[in-house]
């Protein structure tokens, strides 16, 4: 048995049964646990991820500097238009931001409490052109 084995990705927000259910729904997943300040789910791939209440939380501003990054997830997607509609369907948004050059196509969202997200296409497209 290993010292220390894989955890789970928390995020701080002022409602974590809100949030979890974003998180759950866009991936497929289920709920592990609840107690009163945190809420963990499973993701369809195996994901772990929990909501931690904080009445004091603060969103993230990225991509503008006043309040930075403070944690960025990334999630492989098959249909990144199909995403995208589940994503605002679900409460979240796009984030303006410069397209990524280079094979990935790639879009960063905020989730309903205002962590930032990215969606990168799992098949490499063709460079753009033009």
């Amino acid at each position: 048995m290993p010292l220390v084995e894989a955890g789970w990705v928390v995020l701080d927000c002022a409602e974590p049964e809100k949030l979890a259910v974003f998180y759950k729904e866009l991936l497929e997943g289920e709920e592990t646990g609840a107690n009163a300040n945190r809420v963990e789910i499973r993701g369809a791939d195996g994901l772990r991820m929990a909501f931690r209440r904080d009445a004091n939380a603060t969103p993230p501003s990225w991509p503008r500097p006043e309040n930075s990054l403070q944690a960025h997830l990334d999630f492989d997607v098959a249909d990144l238009d199909a995403a995208e509609r589940k994503i605002v369907e679900l409460g979240g948004r796009p984030l303006e931001t410069r397209d990524a050059s280079g094979p990935f196509e790639q879009r960063s969202y905020a989730d309903p409490a205002g962590h930032s997200f990215s969606l990168r296409s799992a098949t490499p497209t063709a460079p753009k052109q033009g």
